[in-house]
């Protein structure tokens, strides 16, 4: 395949089966790290995600969080994302592609989101799900005001170059079970 949709595919079937295979194994001290890393973010509104499947899980990192903290909320295809505010152990109901959102709460604007991925590489990239959500997300957050996105993934993630395009928004850090990476 030559096409971008079609490497794009190829790439994520490769990086699902990475991530299952590392979710089994579990997540160390991930969680940990996120945390450790967001203090240095203190009372910014920050936007996290409620994982999936064999999404790493940023909850206790969430929780740990000293301001607002959002997840995500899909209006609907080709619209960027909002964010309802959500606190450990707020109501919940299944939104969109089935992802959990908090019943009520306020809209939030993050300044900092954790962005949860297929794969991602040594450059910043990450390769997502295919709807562009966090694409659009970003770029429309970053137009407004610094915004930083902290992919959140287990090291097998990694791969060697994702195929990106224009619209692709490039991440600030990743923080995987074995530290924090800057780009």
């Amino acid at each position: 395949m030559t096409d971008l949709a079609g490497l794009k595919a190829e790439a994520r079937k490769a990086a699902f089966a990475a991530r299952k295979e590392a979710f089994a194994r579990g997540q160390g001290q991930a969680a940990g790290i996120l945390a450790d890393f967001l203090a240095g973010h203190g009372e910014k509104v920050l936007a996290g995600y409620m994982p999936m499947r064999t999404e790493i899980d940023p909850l206790p990192a969430m929780a740990a969080h000293q301001g607002p903290v959002g997840v995500p909320v899909i209006l609907g295809p080709g619209q960027a994302l909002k964010f309802r505010e959500w606190t450990p152990g707020c109501a919940m109901e299944e939104g969109a592609f089935k992802a959990f959102i908090p019943v009520e709460g306020a809209w939030v604007e993050p300044e900092v989101v954790i962005v949860p991925l297929v794969a991602f590489d040594g450059r910043g990239y990450r390769l997502g799900y295919g709807g562009g959500f966090y694409d659009r997300t970003l770029e429309g957050l970053r137009l407004k005001r610094p915004t930083i996105a902290v992919g959140f993934a287990f090291d097998a993630q990694e791969m060697n170059e994702v195929p990106i395009e224009e619209t692709d928004q490039k991440l600030d850090f990743i923080v995987t079970e074995s530290g924090v990476r800057a780009f």
